[in-house]
C-alpha cells in the first residue's frame, strides 16, 4: 500500500459542455498491475476468506491499478488467449475504517485512467448472439484519452466513456453459501452458472487445486447480490455505487475495466483495457439493499455519446423450429419448437432487435457480420421499451451515428 504518491486528473462537468480539470492525490494505491498470479494484491475467484490487502479511511481517495478482463498483455499482434480460468483479475479488497456488517458502502467513480491498449472479441461459442453463426474475430483499439480507433474497423472512432465492470464488497460465509448452493442447483438442470475452477485461481492457497475451499470459489463471471460484474456503463466517473457490506470493512474491490460499452456488451467483451480507478467510499447508515445494488449520479450519464442515433426494434417472434440457447435447459423443447411467438420472452426481443441492427450495419456501413457484432457490443444500447404489452413485449437498439467518421 502506497499513500500520497501519485497525482492523477478528476474531470468535473459543469453545465452541458464546460469541464473544470481538478489535480487531487491518491491517498491509498493498490494493485501491481502484474499478472494476478504475482500480485499480492490480486484475487480472481470470489470466496469470504480472501485477505484484505489495505485499509482507508471513509473519504479517502483510493486509486486501484486494475488488469484487463483476460489478465494479458493487449497490443497489436497478439491473439486473445482464450484461457478462462484467469478471468477476471480483480484489484482489492480494501477495507474501509469503521465499516460494519449490515452497513452500506457509497463508492464514487472520480476517475477511470486508460493505459495501454484495448481489446473487444467475436468468441464464439459465447456471446448473447451465440446461435447467429459468427467466425471468431478480434480487433485491438488504440485507446486516446477522447476515442479509441481501430485499423480492423475504419471509419468508426469510439467515444472514452471508462468505467469499471467489477465493483464489489467481500460475501461473508452465509450469503456465500447460499450462492454456492443455488448456482450448483442450476448446474445440475443445465443453466447457465460456471462451476468453481481451481485451475490458474488466485489466490492459490485459497482457491487452487490442492487448497480445502477449491470446490467453494466462484467464478467472478456474474453479478451477485454484493456487487461484481455489473458491466453498468452508467457507473462511470460523477456516479456512486451502493454496495452492502457483508462483513466489517466491507473488502471493495475493482476490476474488469472498460473504454466503452454498449448496453448489452452482447459479444462477450467491451472495449477492455487496463486502467487505474480511482474512487472515495464512504460508509451509509440505516440504508436497505435487498436484490442488488443501487447507483446515482448526473442525468448526462445516461446520454448517448452521440448528437444522432439510429434504432431498430425487436418482439419475441422467431422462426417455426427455432429454440433460443437460453431456454434449452428447460426441458421444453418440443413445446418452444413449434411456436412462432413467444409471450413476454424479453432476451428474444433483445436479440431480434440486435440481429435487425447486424443487418442495417452490414447494408449500410459496408461492415462484416463480425465487425458489426463488435460494434454492436462497443457502441449499441439494447434498452427495454415496454414490457406490458404481451406477448410482444418491446426492446430497441440504440446506434449512435456519431462513431462514424465517413458518412455513407
Amino acid at each position: 500500500m502506497k499513500r500520497a504518491m501519485s497525482q492523477f486528473v478528476v474531470s468535473l462537468a459543469v453545465g452541458v459542455s464546460c469541464f473544470i480539470t481538478l489535480f487531487v492525490e491518491a491517498a491509498v494505491e493498490v494493485g501491481s498491475g502484474k499478472p494476478c498470479v504475482a500480485d499480492a494484491q490480486c484475487f480472481n475467484r470470489v470466496h469470504p476468506d480472501i485477505p484484505i490487502v489495505a485499509t482507508a479511511d471513509p473519504g479517502e481517495i483510493i486509486t486501484f491499478r486494475v488488469r484487463n478482463a483476460s489478465d494479458v498483455l493487449l497490443e497489436p499482434g497478439r491473439p486473445p488467449s482464450g484461457e478462462l480460468s484467469l478471468i477476471h483479475p480483480v484489484t482489492g479488497p480494501v477495507a474501509i475504517r469503521g465499516a460494519q456488517k449490515g452497513d452500506v458502502l457509497a463508492v464514487t467513480i472520480l476517475d477511470v485512467e486508460p493505459i495501454g491498449y484495448g481489446q473487444t472479441e467475436v468468441a464464439p461459442p459465447a456471446g448473447f448472439a451465440s446461435d447467429m453463426d459468427f467466425e471468431a474475430f478480434a480487433v485491438v483499439w488504440e485507446l486516446g484519452p477522447h476515442y479509441a480507433t481501430a485499423d480492423a474497423l475504419p471509419g468508426v472512432r469510439i467515444p472514452n466513456r471508462g468505467f469499471p465492470g467489477i465493483v464489489m464488497t467481500l460475501p461473508d460465509p452465509a450469503a456465500h453459501k447460499l450462492v454456492i448452493a443455488r448456482e450448483k442447483q442450476l448446474r445440475a438442470v443445465g443453466g447457465d452458472a460456471a462451476p468453481p475452477e481451481p485451475v490458474n485461481a488466485s489466490p492459490s492457497d485459497i482457491c487452487g487445486s490442492t487448497s480445502s475451499a477449491a470446490q467453494e470459489c466462484l467464478r467472478t463471471f456474474p453479478p451477485r447480490e454484493h456487487g461484481g460484474n455489473l458491466d453498468i456503463r452508467y457507473i462511470s466517473s460523477g456516479a456512486t455505487l451502493y454496495l452492502p457490506c457483508h462483513v466489517d470493512g466491507c473488502g471493495l474491490a475493482i476490476g474488469d475495466t472498460h473504454y466503452a460499452q454498449g448496453d448489452g456488451e452482447v459479444s462477450v467483451t467491451a472495449i477492455e483495457m487496463d486502467a487505474r480507478v480511482s474512487v472515495r467510499a464512504q460508509i451509509v447508515k440505516n440504508k436497505s439493499l435487498h436484490r442488488g445494488p443501487h447507483y446515482s449520479g448526473p442525468a448526462r450519464l445516461l446520454d448517448i455519446p452521440s448528437s444522432r442515433f439510429y434504432a431498430t426494434t425487436g418482439f419475441p417472434i422467431k422462426e417455426e423450429g427455432f429454440v433460443p440457447p437460453w431456454m434449452g435447459y428447460l426441458d421444453a423443447d418440443e413445446r418452444i419448437a413449434g411456436l412462432t411467438n413467444l409471450s413476454n420472452d424479453i432476451a428474444l426481443a433483445a436479440r431480434n432487435a440486435l440481429a435487425e441492427m447486424i443487418d442495417y450495419l452490414v447494408e449500410t456501413r459496408g461492415l462484416t457480420r463480425e465487425q458489426a457484432y463488435i460494434v454492436c457490443s462497443v457502441a449499441v444500447d439494447l434498452r427495454i421499451g415496454q414490457l406490458v404489452d404481451g406477448p410482444n413485449v418491446g426492446v430497441t437498439a440504440i446506434l449512435p451515428m456519431d462513431i462514424f467518421t465517413i458518412r455513407p
